[in-house]
């Protein structure tokens, strides 16, 4: 047996959460400062907002360059948010905003892609799959522009894995509102 097949071989199976990292680098591309979450509110550069109550099971976790991350070890999900102000909230349709999320992903498949009602504004819901260093991963992602700042939140899991979260994470976008920072 020849030495790559032998290293193709030994390889274990990938944890989704170096995926969620990487999607929370990208989700985070004009980066946040000093910020935080206190009770239900998260407060970052510019802009702030609450979330709702979290699923049981779920747990927060520290991801580098990403307001807020939480974890379901139990089903491997992942739940991802951000914002972003005076970068690119005026000028940059939806779809945009959103298919840059996933600039280095490959063979991305959008299973479904809609504009709807969101926090009195248009939000883009997307579903979709997609590759990232060879692992197929399912994401919700919905993107909201709102009073010049871009909101990013995602939900992702290994294919399999993805309809029991995805339920909770509905639940979860749904008591999402932006607030006026201090």
């Amino acid at each position: 047996m020849n030495a790559s097949v032998a290293g193709r071989r030994m390889r274990r199976k990938r944890s989704p959460l170096p995926i969620a990292v990487a999607l929370a680098a990208v989700l985070a591309a004009a980066g946040c400062g000093a910020a935080g979450l206190t009770g239900d509110t998260f407060h970052g550069e510019g802009f702030a907002f609450r979330i709702g109550t979290l699923p049981a099971g779920w747990e927060r976790v520290d991801v580098s360059h990403t307001a807020l991350a939480f974890r379901d070890a139990r089903d491997g999900g992942t739940i991802v948010l951000n914002g972003r102000c005076g970068v690119d909230g005026e000028d940059v349709p939806l779809a945009a905003l959103t298919q840059h999320l996933f600039l280095r992903f490959t063979e991305r498949e959008i299973e479904e892609q809609t504009v709807v009602p969101f926090d009195r504004r248009e939000a883009m819901r997307t579903l979709l799959t997609a590759k990232l260093d060879g692992v197929p991963m399912k994401f919700e992602v919905w993107v909201l522009k709102k009073d010049g700042c871009v909101y990013d939140l995602a939900f992702m899991a290994a294919p399999s894995r993805f309809a029991r979260g995805a339920a909770e994470f509905e639940s979860f976008v749904r008591a999402f509102a932006t607030v006026s920072p201090p």
